[in-house]
């Protein structure tokens, strides 16, 4: 009975001690990035790239997350406060194919395609930003997703040598939002585990400088 007790001890005690990592962790990325995050396009500061970050697609058509995503970047560079956008995503299987989908909606919607660059290996927000840096050579960057995804990029991007603003996409009522943003207060955690364990990104590659040409035709 006594060894039920002290195992049940140390299984609560463990669990508070990862519940205080998570409230502290997430309150100190927010605490440092909500001032660097804005919805309205007026606010944006204007700079050389808007990164969008990949949010799912249905068939040949983006995800309602990841339309509002592209809406947003496109609005961002109609309104001139980026020259190019990057678009980073999830192409790892023939598929599903992400970044078709959304360099396609971009084209369709008026953007240059000499100004769109394309991130094949974006598998997450931490490989996102790390590429940025050390692939595109981003030194500075609009980031655009939901609000509940921003303070993490934001967070990644200023970390890793990406000085980082967020735009929010957010319009109206997402399903299944407040499952993701509580998966996110998670994600926060590990966001800062990966910067102090310096992780590395699966994939690198070669070089695609972001004052370059175009990688909008995958080779």
């Amino acid at each position: 009975m006594k060894k039920i007790k002290k195992f049940v001890l140390a299984v609560i005690s463990l669990c508070l001690i990862a519940l205080v990592i998570v409230v502290f962790t997430n309150g100190k990325v927010t605490s440092s990035t909500e001032r660097a995050i804005f919805t309205e396009l007026k606010d944006v500061p204007n700079t050389k790239v808007a990164i969008i970050f990949g949010a799912g697609i249905n068939g040949d058509q983006p995800s309602r997350y990841l339309k509002d995503r592209l809406d947003a970047g496109i609005s961002l560079y109609k309104n001139h406060k980026v020259d190019k956008i990057l678009l980073s995503g999830d192409n790892g299987r023939d598929e599903y194919d992400e970044l078709t989908v959304m360099k396609l909606y971009c084209q369709k919607n008026g953007i240059d395609t000499a100004k769109i660059y394309i991130d094949y290996a974006g598998f997450d927000s931490y490989s996102t930003m790390y590429r940025a840096k050390y692939i595109f050579n981003v030194d500075t960057a609009i980031l655009v997703s939901q609000k509940y995804h921003l303070n993490r990029c934001i967070y990644l991007g200023d970390k890793l040598g990406v000085k980082s603003f967020g735009y929010s996409a957010d319009k109206g009522v997402y399903p299944g939002y407040k499952y993701y943003a509580f998966r996110e207060k998670l994600s926060v955690t590990k966001a800062v585990l990966d910067v102090i364990r310096n992780r590395k990104p699966k994939y690198l590659g070669k070089q695609v400088d972001i004052t370059g040409k175009s990688n909008y035709t995958k080779e």
